[in-house]
């Protein structure tokens, strides 16, 4: 008997866009097939649509190939989320690696911030991740990702066997950030001084708008590294703040646990929306 190639080739297509009559950001749900899906799209407080990712089969499966697809119209603001953390099952013999792709783009005036939970490689996982976001004049972004270890209940750490995460963000038609990760624990040991050492999980967090001055960023660059500066190596966090070329900062950290990480991801983030936009951080509500 064949077996196809990919065990789910599931798609999500995404439109944001500003009501002209309401003022609010409205979501249309252009396509989705399983095991991706959106229910809804939540109004906020600021005019932002609010919207969980679901994977309805409960994690990714060897084989898989998902697409997420996400459009921000001109002056729309859109959250993303996810009910949970992102579980990435064990490599199945005879399947393609698990491929996860996100596709963005934020108009002129939009506001993306995508904020998921974190990303758990099981033993034996192998992951591909490939994310591209592409800004307009004046768009924004917020976006963080953390990884943890494995399952440490089960003491599983670094027990996957390749994770592979691209980034490639423009502003304006021009790159801003270009970032290429692999990680092979058990080739190239993820333990290793020159990796995580000690700490378990890591994060990145990209902070842009298009069009604003270098000054911007270099004061808010003080202004993030300052909230961080007590977290040094060996305690439960360490943080380094980096001005990309233009238009935005890249935050990298790494953590004893993802709960540390996430706590410090949220101060940073009230921080820069504040100064960016003037404007308090929504936590996404969640659904339980």
């Amino acid at each position: 008997m064949s077996v196809s190639p990919h065990c789910t080739d599931g798609r999500l297509n995404l439109h944001f866009y500003l009501s002209s009559t309401t003022g609010q950001t409205q979501l249309r749900v252009v396509a989705q097939t399983p095991p991706l899906r959106v229910v809804r799209g939540f109004n906020q407080p600021d005019g932002a649509a609010m919207a969980h990712l679901h994977n309805v089969s409960g994690g990714v499966l060897g084989g898989d190939a998902l697409t997420v697809t996400a459009a921000v119209g001109p002056g729309a603001r859109a959250q993303l989320t996810t009910p949970g953390a992102t579980r990435v099952y064990r490599h199945r013999s005879g399947r393609p690696d698990a491929v996860q792709i996100n596709d963005f783009t934020v108009e002129a005036g939009g506001l993306l911030e995508y904020l998921p939970d974190p990303l758990i490689p099981f033993a034996a996982a192998r992951y591909r991740q490939a994310t591209r976001i592409e800004l307009a004049d004046d768009a924004g972004l917020f976006w963080w990702e953390i990884v943890a270890p494995g399952r440490e209940t089960r003491d599983e750490l670094f027990a996957y066997e390749q994770l592979d995460m691209t980034v490639d963000i423009t502003a304006g038609g021009r790159p801003i950030a270009i970032e290429r990760l692999r990680l092979e624990p058990g080739t190239r040991p993820v333990t290793s001084t020159v990796r995580l050492g000690a700490y378990r999980y890591f994060s990145t967090f990209y902070i842009c708008r298009a069009g604003q001055p270098a000054s911007v960023w270099s004061e808010l660059e003080q202004e993030l590294a300052a909230l961080t500066s007590s977290a040094r190596l060996g305690q439960a966090t360490a943080w380094a703040v980096s001005a990309l070329p233009r238009d935005g900062l890249v935050i990298r950290g790494l953590g004893c646990t993802g709960r540390a990480l996430q706590t410090t991801l949220i101060e940073l983030w009230q921080a820069a929306k504040n100064r960016l936009y003037k404007a308090a951080a929504i936590l996404p509500r969640k659904l339980y």
